[in-house]
């Protein structure tokens, strides 16, 4: 993100409490992760919390009914001021595992992963974010992040993240679009 939009987002008022919510959305290898960790950097000094929707997704068939899961136990005790948390999904085990992230109210709270930016939360944020790129690099990112064996479960994935993308609206009701490549 360029400084005059982090000046934007600065000036755009808190509305998860006291904490301004940045949904970081778009398909799968776009770069939604990398433009997170580029926007907490970006904001230097000040206080953030990152959230990884990966980390709160119940297998692969999770890919949209977690956002209850993170309302619950992430967005609504920080909008009152609290602490949320939740424990990271495992992935080799197919389950929950125990480890227990705790997520502050910060005055940056940044949630990136697909279907982050959907309706449900757009109330919330003080910046929606859509990052997108051309289907071979998002295809090839895949490869990198999770392996070849992984293919099969991601073309079902994107399957299903289109079809929520085009019911959604996301990519048009966006803030801001971001080239996932440049």
């Amino acid at each position: 993100m360029t400084g005059d939009e982090v000046a934007r987002l600065l000036a755009a008022p808190p509305r998860l409490g006291r904490s301004r919510l940045v949904l970081i959305d778009g398909p799968s290898g776009a770069g939604k992760t990398f433009h997170a960790a580029r926007l907490a950097q970006a904001l230097g000094e000040r206080s953030v919390s990152v959230v990884h929707t990966d980390d709160l997704l119940d297998g692969w068939d999770d890919q949209f009914t977690y956002w209850a899961r993170l309302e619950r136990q992430v967005l609504t005790p920080i909008r009152l001021g609290a602490p949320g948390g939740y424990h990271t999904y495992d992935w080799h085990l197919r389950r929950f595992g125990t480890e227990w992230v705790t997520v502050w109210p910060a005055e940056v709270v940044i949630v990136e992963g697909v279907g982050s930016a959907r309706a449900q939360g757009r109330a919330w944020a003080s910046l929606t974010v859509y990052v997108d790129a051309p289907p071979a690099v998002r295809r090839a990112r895949s490869v990198l992040r999770d392996g070849p064996a992984m293919q099969p479960a991601l073309r079902e994935w994107r399957r299903r993240e289109s079809i929520h993308f085009a019911a959604d609206g996301t990519a048009a009701l966006a803030d801001l679009r971001i080239d996932g490549v440049g």
